[in-house]
């Protein structure tokens, strides 16, 4: 959500910021900015809507400079509109700052700073920053953003310069990612490192309470206590040719017909086939600890939350640990509750979402263990829980998750294997052993089912409202499917337990409202069935997602799609392709911008 991007060296700075912010458009906007420094003066323009707006005018007003700060803007204080967008001044016009997160005191500072004199030009929490530093600054811009930001309650990722000092860029973080970017006579910083790959591999990941002044391509960090440290740039591996279309028309696309490899990608090395284990490294470090849990909380939001419903099921099941799963956001009203032996797992693509990070640090406080399942490798998750698994999945650009989503699930289902050792006998374990390894090739075939999920797409892409239906390890599946179609086309669509029909959602079933069923041939298969044939006697359409083995289904059903048979824990990696699938294509069809919804971001870093 928002993006950063700023540079300081010696190429024109305007065409690498336009560059990076096209780059980080995949996390949500709806206005972005610039400001480049002269040399003498600093120069904005900003824009509203997408940055082929922004580029339009830049090109008509072409900025001169070596160094400069951008944005894109996804409105949380004030609206979506050219005076709200960053970047954001001072009173005078020579502080000039871009900032992610929320000031949650602001209107507090504010009052303070109009009592000062100070007059605001935006609607934005923003913008209170620029005065406060302008308070305190006294030709030092280290020592007046330090001051600033001592007064600030909230969440932050910043980047400021100053028109009297046109070498030196000040950057600091609390709750918000950001990095250093570190080049050749040349730093970038930014929110995500996609933004820079093109220029320089080598990053150093600030951490919360830091500020980095960048002065004469000199980088000095210092700390929460002001002291100065030394941090060594880390190198990045992924290439960014992954995180281009290569010859799919959008990015959800290619990220759905990339799972065959993200899977294999998330399974590769983390399999013992001489004993039927998992190796997970980082968990082995942890096994004591592991080894007396009495209680697991699941935590995540949105799809990450659906990951965690079906990890609840597969570790229960596995494990034979008591496992719940919580959404994020609301798991702070229930930690009071926790008992000593319990472990928090947030499950997290970006390892930066705001909500499950606040989780996992109130879990922390109560010395409780924190395990994650993150695909961004160096993301603040990761970093901070006590052990975890990086997913290996790859830069995933499209916002609605796909490739991500399936492979937390493997990773769930290796971490309840893990858990389970001990439990599960040797002829279980080999069973499943087998079964994850023929994982990736079991998606591959699943995939070839898209032309025909594309026909039903079609016949379906003018209904107004979907029901999602599942049991057991596909109830959470239904869930994911309502949240694919709503993220994507913008149909209505919810996602309901199989049983739960009857008990109040079938009053809304009729000829125009579609009911799709997730019926693999598992323990459930014959109650699912049974469902079904509710919804179609009474009008109601059904399409249903089977096993390739399953005759049944097709007597009760309008249209189905068949999938490989696996172990029933395994079932959701499958079953989640087609809805992946339909989703796409109706918002295809519908003309929907896939791979940025509306009001939508990949990566919410705000609460």
């Amino acid at each position: 959500m928002c993006g950063i991007i700023a540079y300081i060296g010696n190429k024109k700075a305007s065409n690498l910021l336009l560059d990076g912010l096209k780059k980080l458009e995949y996390r949500g906007y709806d206005s972005a900015g610039l400001a480049v420094h002269d040399g003498q003066k600093i120069n904005t323009i900003k824009a509203s809507g997408r940055i082929i707006n922004l580029a339009d005018k830049l090109s008509k007003n072409p900025l001169k400079g070596n160094m400069g700060i951008a944005h894109t803007r996804w409105a949380t204080h004030g609206q979506a509109n050219i005076k709200n967008a960053h970047p954001h001044s001072d009173c005078s016009g020579q502080i000039w700052l871009v900032h992610n997160g929320i000031i949650e005191n602001y209107q507090k500072l504010k009052q303070f700073l109009v009592k000062k004199g100070h007059f605001f030009s935006s609607q934005t929490d923003t913008e209170i920053i620029a005065h406060l530093i302008e308070e305190f600054y006294n030709e030092n811009l280290l020592t007046a953003v330090r001051k600033a930001l001592s007064l600030i309650k909230g969440t932050y990722g910043l980047v400021v310069i100053h028109s009297l000092e046109p070498k030196r860029l000040i950057a600091a973080r609390m709750g918000s990612p950001l990095l250093l970017g570190v080049g050749a006579k040349e730093v970038f910083v930014c929110s995500d490192a996609a933004a820079i790959l093109p220029f320089t591999r080598d990053v150093i990941y600030l951490e919360d309470g830091e500020i980095a002044e960048i002065y004469n391509n000199k980088i000095n960090i210092f700390n929460a206590n002001y002291r100065k440290i030394k941090k060594e740039p880390e190198t990045i591996k992924w290439d960014i040719n992954e995180a281009e279309k290569d010859g799919f028309k959008h990015f959800m696309e290619k990220e759905i017909f990339e799972q065959p490899k993200s899977i294999a990608n998330t399974l590769r090395g983390r399999i013992n086939t001489k004993e039927y284990k998992a190796n997970l490294g980082g968990f082995i470090e942890i096994k004591n600890e592991l080894s007396q849990l009495k209680y697991l909380v699941l935590i995540g939001c949105g799809t990450a939350h659906c990951a965690a419903r079906i990890g609840e099921y597969m570790i229960e099941e596995l494990a034979c640990l008591p496992t719940r799963a919580e959404y994020a956001s609301e798991f702070r009203y229930r930690a009071n509750v926790l008992l000593k032996n319990t472990a928090v797992l947030a499950i997290s693509q970006s390892g930066e979402t705001a909500d499950t990070l606040a989780a996992i640090r109130q879990a922390k406080e109560k010395g409780l263990l924190t395990l994650g399942v993150v695909n961004v490798v160096g993301s603040t998750i990761a970093r901070e829980v006590n052990a975890g698994i990086y997913t290996h999945s790859g830069p995933e650009i499209a916002v609605a998750s796909t490739k991500a989503f399936t492979s937390q699930l493997i990773a769930l289902a290796l971490i309840a294997l893990f858990l389970g050792e001990k439990k599960l006998s040797i002829k279980q374990r080999r069973l499943i052993v087998k079964e994850l390894e023929s994982m990736p090739q079991k998606i591959k075939e699943t995939l070839k089912i898209s032309r025909q999920v594309k026909k039903i797409a079609k016949k379906y892409c003018k209904y107004k409202n979907f029901a999602f239906l599942g049991r057991k390890f596909n109830c959470p599946i239904a869930q994911e499917g309502a949240i694919k179609l709503k993220e994507v086309s913008y149909i209505h669509a919810e996602g309901f337990p199989s049983g739960e029909m009857k008990h109040g959602p079938i009053a809304m079933i009729d000829k125009n409202f579609p009911s799709i069923f997730i019926m693999p041939q598992t323990s459930v298969y014959d109650k699912d069935l049974s469902n079904a044939e509710e919804i179609k006697a009474r009008g109601g359409k059904v399409i249903a997602i089977a096993s390739r083995s399953d005759r049944r289904t097709r007597k009760v059903a309008d249209d189905v799609v068949y999938i490989p048979k696996t172990l029933e824990f395994l079932t959701p990696i499958l079953s989640v392709v087609p809805l992946q699938l339909l989703a796409y294509y109706i918002a295809i069809y519908k003309k929907r911008n896939v791979d940025k919804p509306r009001n939508l971001a990949k990566s919410v870093t705000v609460e």
